[in-house]
């Protein structure tokens, strides 16, 4: 099954936790703290595979977690960083925020991206020893990892791009000019998903075709099978739009040809733009007549005009050397810049959320979540610094402001207190 975009949820793993350790030796009287910082977490990385040619992996499994840190331990010792999530995906995605459906990257290339970072690991006690302070007996807590959900979008490499009604003969010409094997027959819609063929134009000079499922009129807005692979057209420098000019499916040419264009000028102007050669299929059963009053419409449109058999082989070799000589004339593939921008939090968005109930308040979120994580309340000196920061940081004069009274109980993340001046 051909699969072009899939929707997952990336988490990159936590750090690790500073530890809280003192050193212990013989003969060594007050060794001091010799707590270590937590191992960094594992970022989530993507790397393009060119194996790969569908995004079926990610069809039935849409979760990705990287490895959490290890805590930190004694005598100094760092804990180990949290291993990497590789996922791999075909050349050519393009890779968006769900949210915002900014592009984060395209993996056109070969070269990785970390589309979720790690969080850092936690300082052991051995950081927080003062002159006044020799004992800690408190150390940080790792970081959260980077978690989104991200848009994968599967977006062909190929030069050349063969657009045309159903049923006109676009699967043939790639079968004739490469040695892709699409299957071909006469009904509409027997290619299923866009089939991709190198062509050889002569020595030093070849390019990469792609036949894509039939559009019909409506595609644009989701008929037939053209609006789910229009985007596998973004990246061709250059169409060939393949015209049925005998009319046996009961169509006139013109028609189908100003059909087309109005269908790619819906989907996106850029590409309504784009480069395009016609060419006249089936000419070997059309009448000469047909293919004159086709070929003047076209000409006069100001296109390049081909007259072709794909079937009987015929004029074949002669659009394979203009499309080659056309793309020598034309800018590389095109390679999507990112334009998604790490969401910052604004000065004052981490303050925590403040609610009351008759005499019961609730503080959670903000920097008061990670003061919590960072605090080791069996120790007097951790709670101190744990008052401390609560004070320095204005929250206790934020709930006198708030009307808080003697005695009123405070639910800080989880944790009960007794509210005392």
């Amino acid at each position: 099954m051909f699969v072009d975009k899939a929707t997952i949820e990336i988490k990159a793993g936590k750090g690790g936790n500073g530890a809280v350790a003192f050193h212990r030796e013989k003969y060594v009287a007050a060794g001091g703290p010799d707590g270590g910082d937590g191992g960094r977490g594992g970022s989530v990385v993507l790397v393009p595979d060119p194996n790969m040619s569908t995004l079926m992996d990610f069809r039935y499994k849409r979760k990705y977690t990287a490895q959490n840190g290890m805590d930190g331990g004694g005598k100094r010792c760092t804990g180990k960083d949290g291993e990497d999530l590789i996922i791999k995906v075909p050349v050519g995605t393009v890779v968006r925020d769900a949210k915002t459906g900014q592009i984060m990257a395209d993996m056109a290339e070969t070269e990785s991206f970390v589309a979720a970072k790690g969080g850092n690991g936690g300082w052991g006690n051995s950081h927080f020893a003062t002159p006044t302070r020799q004992a800690p007996r408190f150390a940080k807590a790792g970081l959260p990892g980077v978690e989104r959900e991200i848009t994968l979008e599967l977006k062909l490499l190929a030069d050349v791009g063969l657009v045309g009604f159903p049923n006109v003969g676009k699967s043939t010409l790639l079968s004739v000019v490469s040695k892709a094997r699409p299957k071909i027959a006469n009904y509409h819609f027997t290619t299923l998903f866009p089939n991709l063929g190198v062509v050889y134009a002569g020595e030093g000079r070849s390019f990469v075709m792609a036949d894509i499922p039939g559009i019909i009129e409506g595609a644009s807005e989701g008929a037939g099978l053209g609006h789910d692979f229009l985007r596998h057209i973004d990246r061709c420098r250059l169409l060939v739009h393949v015209v049925d000019v005998s009319g046996s499916e009961g169509r006139d040419p013109v028609t189908d040809f100003e059909e087309i264009n109005a269908e790619l000028e819906k989907y996106s102007a850029e590409l309504a733009s784009r480069p395009m050669l016609v060419c006249a299929n089936k000419c070997d059963i059309a009448s000469d007549e047909d293919i004159g009053r086709f070929e003047e419409y076209i000409k006069g449109a100001g296109y390049e005009f081909f007259r072709i058999s794909a079937a009987a082989h015929t004029g074949v070799q002669e659009l394979v050397n203009a499309i080659s000589e056309k793309l020598s004339q034309l800018p590389p593939i095109t390679v999507y810049e990112p334009d998604f921008v790490e969401a910052e939090p604004e000065l004052g968005s981490d303050e925590p959320t403040i609610e009351s109930d008759e005499g019961y308040w609730t503080v959670d979120g903000g920097w008061v979540d990670m003061l919590v994580q960072n605090t080791n309340f069996t120790d007097y000196e951790s709670r101190m610094h744990f008052d401390r920061v609560m004070r320095a940081r204005g929250l206790f004069d934020k709930l006198e402001e708030m009307g808080i009274a003697e005695g009123d109980t405070v639910n800080v993340c989880g944790l009960e207190f007794e509210y005392k001046r």
